[in-house]
């Protein structure tokens, strides 16, 4: 089997594009972000609820608010 980049190289260059595409897309559906970390800036977006529902009840109407 000839080596990936040889057969590459003899493709016309839209073809090369979408092998490049394809690899890119491999690449991302295969491989691990690392270093990402959780956002927290929603934190405290309900506060003005507090007083009003509990946790169980505020997950209930999150439920609502979102259709599901």
């Amino acid at each position: 089997m000839k080596p990936l980049d040889e057969m590459i190289s003899k493709l016309p260059p839209e073809y090369q594009q979408e092998v490049e595409d394809f690899v890119e897309f491999i690449f991302q559906k295969h491989v691990k972000k690392t270093g990402r970390r959780l956002r927290h800036d929603w934190a405290g977006g309900l506060k003005e609820y507090k007083d009003k529902f509990t946790s169980l009840e505020l997950q209930k109407k999150a439920l609502v608010w979102w259709g599901d």
